[in-house]
């Protein structure tokens, strides 16, 4: 009888990454004894096959990110795994044992709650690291060019940060739809931004970022904005009056600021604010029409299987202090198996 129940105890545990405070990374820890979840109304509990590593997991270890957990956590929001089990009210429920990638809480773990509505089935062909960013990178950027960046055949695109995972999807997406992309990253990662398709690749910490991107374009009609307050002026400055548009998805390096004396005199550009998770929520049918052109992008060979470098999940600490410092390029992953 003791047996039995200590190995029932065995398979509720489950291995995961704690983040005990907010003070940054290196307060995440590694637990072996952590209870694995049980699914709520409209959840599926997936077996974590690979856990994506994003920017906004940095700035959940801070504090920073808006709506994030308190410490202390399970950390991590992407995952992509197996269906084991199905919670109460979830309509058309796939099968168990299928695979899907989507977003929850405690994605760095051996198990998550996922909710049903937000995911999407792994290609039948991929594993599921190569499905990370599927509904995450992939789709900020869909929604940033398309929805709400209007892109259209022959404009130009800005993308900055463009090394990142976002970054590489959008300047994929951007050529894809026709425009010409100008992409800014740190020297050392050019050469992978320009393989992704990029006609021009500029250092962003360059002083004459501002004319010299005026100089190769004469404008930008749309900007995909990630950095923040190093970049955002930047961003602003080049922008084409009145027709131009600005999609703000993120803010690594810090928030910047826009007035409205900026808007009506300096910077006469339209301005939009994108967060994926509350556009799922706020507009789900502009959310899954990002979901459904995502579909026929694999379907057509258009959307590669990701290949993204796939660490230990003890390493996680690690990683995530790298995605801090900027010495990371791609999609990065954690494995809670390993």
């Amino acid at each position: 009888m003791e047996v039995n129940e200590q190995n029932n105890t065995a398979e509720q545990t489950m291995r995961a990454l704690i983040q005990r405070s907010h003070r940054g990374p290196q307060d995440l820890i590694l637990t072996t004894d952590q209870r694995r979840p049980r699914p709520g109304p409209g959840d599926y509990l997936i077996r974590v096959g690979a856990a994506g590593i994003n920017f906004a997991d940095v700035m959940q270890t801070h504090g920073t990110y808006g709506g994030g957990p308190q410490a202390p956590y399970i950390a991590g929001f992407e995952a992509a795994g197996e269906i084991v089990e199905v919670g109460p009210d979830v309509e058309s429920p796939l099968s168990l044992g299928t695979h899907v990638v989507g977003a929850g809480p405690g994605a760095f773990a051996q198990y998550m709650t996922m909710p049903a509505a937000g995911v999407l089935a792994v290609p039948s062909s991929w594993n599921d690291a190569a499905a990370l960013g599927m509904v995450l990178n992939w789709a900020t950027a869909m929604a940033a060019l398309k929805p709400l960046g209007e892109i259209k055949t022959g404009e130009v695109v800005l993308v900055q940060a463009a090394a990142g995972g976002v970054g590489q999807a959008a300047v994929r997406l951007a050529r894809h739809y026709g425009a010409r992309v100008i992409a800014t990253a740190s020297p050392e990662k050019h050469d992978a931004v320009k393989a992704l398709g990029a006609d021009e690749v500029l250092d962003s910490r360059r002083p004459d970022l501002a004319e010299e991107i005026i100089r190769i374009t004469g404008g930008v009609d749309l900007v995909l904005e990630s950095v923040g307050q190093a970049t955002f002026q930047t961003s602003l400055s080049i922008t084409r009056p009145f027709t131009g548009r600005i999609v703000v998805f993120g803010a690594a390096s810090g928030n910047a600021t826009l007035t409205t004396h900026d808007l009506v005199f300096t910077h006469q550009v339209q301005v939009k604010g994108l967060h994926i998770g509350a556009l799922a929520v706020a507009a789900p049918s502009i959310y899954q029409s990002v979901l459904v052109e995502i579909e026929a992008l694999i379907a057509h060979d258009v959307y590669p299987p990701g290949s993204p470098q796939v660490h230990p999940l003890a390493a996680g600490p690690m990683v995530l202090q790298q995605v801090e410092a900027g010495k990371t390029e791609g999609k990065l992953a954690l494995d809670p198996w390993r």
